[in-house]
């Protein structure tokens, strides 16, 4: 039962599992896998799904920079309750951003289209097309 339970254990703090708790949870920030993304193939291109919750669409920026495409987003929200002489009864304001880069070497960058809805942005990213060698038949002098 030892090895169950993180009593005991080197390193294992009871009081700051608690203070980790409460941190994580009454933080407000954004964690760091909190854009999760899918990327499918569908055969003559990729369809990437990133959630991104709580953006609006003018938050939203993407970018290509040589052959990756980076996705950032940003979000600010002010909550303020005043009373009838203009004092606060409650502020409170929330910041959240987000910055994640993709390799897209083998992605025709030109044909690339974005959309964003409910939450999700959805990104068509055709394939390239191979490039077959040239041949041609040379004359004999």
């Amino acid at each position: 039962m030892y090895g169950i339970t993180p009593f005991g254990r080197p390193g294992f703090d009871l009081f700051n599992i608690f203070n980790d708790m409460d941190k994580d949870f009454f933080s407000g920030a954004m964690p760091m896998n909190a854009c999760r993304t899918d990327i499918r193939d569908d055969g003559d291109k990729y369809v990437m799904e990133s959630e991104l919750p709580g953006f609006e669409k003018e938050d939203i920026k993407l970018d290509i920079n040589g052959s990756y495409l980076e996705i950032s987003a940003e979000h600010t929200a002010n909550n303020d309750e005043k009373d009838d002489k203009g004092n606060y009864i409650r502020r409170e304001r929330s910041f959240g951003s987000y910055k994640r880069s993709f390799d897209i070497s083998d992605v025709d960058s030109e044909g690339i289209s974005a959309e964003y809805k409910n939450g999700i942005l959805t990104i068509d990213l055709p394939k390239k097309k191979p490039e077959i060698p040239a041949s041609k038949r040379l004359e004999i002098k």
